[in-house]
């Protein structure tokens, strides 16, 4: 009896196999929406269970990575001035001066071991002292850790080339002097390498004005591409307070283009006397 009994059960799941999967989703579907007699749903519509909130799953990482980070700021108490967490990411805060040699000990030490420079990369604080905040991305295969480092200049202050400690850091360091205008001293070829030549200011710098200061176009006559002085033809629009963006705050700049580069109007067209007859 009891093999009786397996076989029909084999039989039973071997049918609910071949069975179609739609079929199998709407009958699940209908179990579902099953209600009881006081009219309220048997079980709950959504049974997916919830997501992992980013914040539970780096707590069990602040703990260790205070830890790592005040281990570091012992190993280097001349050069890390403080160390943050936020969820999983650890940061560093050094003086330019402390440049090359914290980026070297977390390159060499057993413990560290960050090989490769992933990022470098900066942010514009114009109401500081110091505006520009340099930053570096750090990748460790050997641990499997990220490390960031936050370093400070100004205009005119240079911060030391990492290209000695991280080949790749030529690249990214070229980056930073086209769009900030950091300035990194014992860099092998500081120049622009995003901007074209002759680019006048730094992009991504707050001070920039959001129109540049010259205009780009092709020169039929030069066969080249030639640069001019900026012409707008429309006032600029006040996008602030919620004001719609298509009131013009002010009457705009004439347009003062030299008359060839202007299009005269057509000709008229000449009336055909014999169709009027």
């Amino acid at each position: 009896m009891s093999a009786r009994t397996s076989l029909l059960s084999l039989r039973a799941s071997a049918r609910t196999a071949i069975r179609p999967i739609a079929s199998r989703s709407f009958r699940s579907a209908a179990v579902i929406r099953q209600v009881t007699p006081t009219g309220q749903p048997s079980v709950a519509p959504f049974s997916e269970p919830v997501g992992i909130n980013p914040a539970d799953k780096s707590a069990s990482l602040s703990s260790p990575l205070h830890e790592y980070g005040q281990y570091i700021l012992t190993c280097l108490p001349k050069y890390v001035q403080q160390f943050s967490v936020y969820k999983d990411e650890l940061t560093l805060y050094i003086p330019p001066t402390a440049v090359v040699p914290t980026l070297t000990f977390l390159r060499d030490h057993s413990q560290c071991q960050y090989k490769q420079v992933m990022d470098i990369t900066a942010v514009d604080f114009p109401t500081r002292v110091n505006r520009f905040e340099v930053v570096y991305h750090l990748l460790s295969v050997a641990h499997q850790s990220r490390i960031r480092v936050k370093t400070y200049a100004d205009e005119v202050t240079p911060v030391p080339s990492a290209v000695g400690i991280f080949s790749g850091a030529n690249w990214y360091e070229r980056e930073v002097w086209d769009m900030y205008g950091v300035f990194f001293s014992g860099h092998p070829d500081l120049r622009r390498i995003l901007t074209d030549y002759g680019f006048e200011g730094h992009p991504l710098r707050k001070d920039f004005p959001l129109t540049g200061y010259s205009e780009v176009r092709y020169d039929e006559e030069k066969k080249r591409v030639v640069y001019e002085p900026l012409q707008l033809t429309q006032a600029f629009r006040n996008f602030a307070d919620g004001v719609s963006p298509w009131e013009q705050v002010g009457s705009g700049n004439p347009n003062t283009r030299p008359e060839e580069f202007k299009i005269p109007p057509p000709p008229p067209k000449e009336e055909n006397k014999d169709q009027k007859k």
